[in-house]
């Protein structure tokens, strides 16, 4: 009798189930773990640039998080990037480096970056970049007066920096520059006719005045006693003339192991690199695979990529029929996760 007693309370007793773990918060663009992998993915996308400017964070665009096992996850990044004042030769850090104004004609970057973080250790797989310059149309409606950015190939972009590289290699008595690249140029016509232009310049093996005998015998100097710099240069065409130089070098560098230094093209015959004859600004244009990670095919990484921005979105517009919900008087729903904050300003 006390054993069929036992077993109907054993009956009644209620059952409780094992209640699944809450899949985590989905995280946030401006969360400090979000940051620290933006921080992590502009470093590389820097060190992984050969041409043009050093580039900022300007907004973390949209961030997602794929387990891959404990301690391990694949992490997608979408970033909002501004070019800065810094060539990307120089050896300034980049928090030192001054994000070029909205009126200075600014330069967005967009960047996909593909990150693991191991026990704590993130390292990038892959990045995918491209740059534009803002429209003429946005400047001139908040600077009318403002000069826009020209084309590299210009004519008179080109005559400013051959001069300008005559006049300081005349005068220098030190190693005789060559042309890398140019990296910015804008033409002025009111009140004054002005040309500006930034470019990029490379110590050679020849002293100025030995370049005066043979200049085609001089090249750039070896790896191990590289020496880069860079160079502004300003020319009046009106109402006066005149022509204004200054040359930064920044002496040798000693570059990342996976990181080889610059490779320039041979000068063509009007003293000019190829790559200083471009038709576009500030080309951010990347895409890479770290040659020490797991991941190396640039397709199954890609596609990787665009198949967590569509599972991204799905989420947005799932969360967006959500919202439609009835909320009670007062309510006041949390901020979205993403995208982050502006930084600097929107192009």
């Amino acid at each position: 009798m006390k054993a069929l007693v036992a077993l109907i309370l054993l009956v009644q007793l209620p059952i409780h189930k094992a209640v699944p773990a809450a899949p985590p918060a989905p995280l946030g663009c401006d969360d400090p773990e979000s940051e620290a992998a933006a921080e992590v993915a502009v470093n590389y996308i820097n060190g992984h640039s050969h041409h043009g400017y050093k580039f900022a964070l300007n907004r973390i665009e949209d961030i997602r998080v794929v387990p891959q096992g404990p301690n391990n996850d694949i992490i997608f990044l979408e970033l909002d990037l501004l070019e800065t004042k810094c060539p990307i030769l120089s050896p300034t850090p980049l928090e030192n480096c001054t994000v070029r104004s909205f009126a200075e004609h600014a330069v967005e970057g967009d960047c996909d970056v593909k990150l693991q973080k191991v026990d704590g250790t993130l390292s990038v797989l892959a990045s995918k970049c491209h740059s534009h310059a803002d429209s003429s149309e946005d400047i001139l409606k908040v600077c009318p007066d403002c000069p826009l950015l020209a084309s590299l190939n210009n004519t008179e972009v080109l005559e400013t920096v051959s001069a300008a590289l005559n006049d300081y290699n005349s005068k220098t008595t030190d190693s005789y520059l060559r042309l890398l690249e140019i990296g910015r140029a804008k033409i002025q016509y009111h009140p004054g006719h002005v040309v500006v232009t930034e470019f990029a310049v490379g110590a050679t093996n020849c002293s100025a005045e030995e370049a005066k005998a043979n200049v085609g015998a001089c090249q750039l100097l070896p790896e191990d006693q590289s020496n880069f710099g860079f160079c502004t240069a300003v020319m009046v065409k009106r109402p006066s003339q005149d022509l204004q130089v200054d040359c930064q070098l920044y002496g040798h560098q000693v570059p990342a192991p996976d990181i080889p230094l610059l490779s320039w093209g041979e000068d063509t015959s009007a003293g000019l690199a190829p790559s200083a004859v471009g038709v576009t600004n500030h080309n951010l244009g990347l895409f890479h695979n770290n040659p020490v990670a797991s991941e190396s095919s640039s397709s199954e990484i890609l596609r990787s990529m665009l198949s967590a921005k569509s599972v991204t979105k799905r989420a947005v517009a799932e969360a967006a029929q959500h919202d439609k919900v009835p909320r009670p008087v007062g309510f006041v729903p949390p901020p979205p996760p993403c995208p982050g904050k502006i930084r600097h300003f929107d192009i």
